[in-house]
């Protein structure tokens, strides 16, 4: 007779009340992912990206980059992507009361690709995030996702135009991956 696996679920309250001891904690419904800290490559790529889109966005004082960003659906989802951008006019609110995610970008590694592509992409898009981009340092590449579209994988150059943004940055692949083994 075959034993039933169970696995344990946790909620946004629970993982909240841990102390920090340098991992990364995240919920997908429930299901907790747990990550190591980055290494420098991977903190000077998602640094460089929020650089960029920081430079990208300073006429646009209602969207705001923050890295690492959260998105928190409680009381079961809280994400983590390295980059996040989302509209927030007025006073920055708490994670959970952001409604308007415009972009989520995740840094591979080694250890979170198959993660960052299976799972995050689609979640990010099912809570509503306009576009993802997963990056790989390896590739020298960014896969672009947004719903209803297939991933696109971009080597050089691309569009890049916020929701509510007249105009399109391009966004410089080269530059993020610049001295990184």
């Amino acid at each position: 007779m075959a034993m039933p696996i169970s696995v344990r679920r946790y909620t946004v309250a629970e993982i909240e009340s841990w102390p920090d001891d340098g991992n990364r904690y995240e919920l997908l419904d429930g299901f907790l992912l747990v990550t190591p800290s980055p290494g420098s490559p991977h903190q000077i790529v998602a640094t460089r990206i929020a650089g960029f889109l920081m430079d990208c966005l300073q006429d646009h004082p209602d969207l705001r980059v923050a890295a690492p960003g959260v998105i928190i659906v409680r009381p079961k989802t809280e994400l983590q992507p390295d980059v996040l951008v989302f509209r927030a006019p007025g006073r920055i609110p708490q994670w959970e009361k952001v409604q308007d995610h415009l972009l989520a970008v995740e840094v591979q590694s080694p250890s979170t690709r198959v993660y960052d592509q299976e799972h995050k992409r689609p979640a990010y898009l099912t809570l509503g995030v306009a576009e993802v981009w997963r990056v790989s340092p390896d590739e020298r590449a960014i896969y672009v996702a947004r719903k209803r579209t297939p991933e696109r994988r971009h080597l050089k150059p691309f569009a890049w135009r916020p929701a509510g943004v007249a105009r399109a940055f391009s966004v410089p692949i080269s530059d993020f991956f610049r001295d990184i083994d």
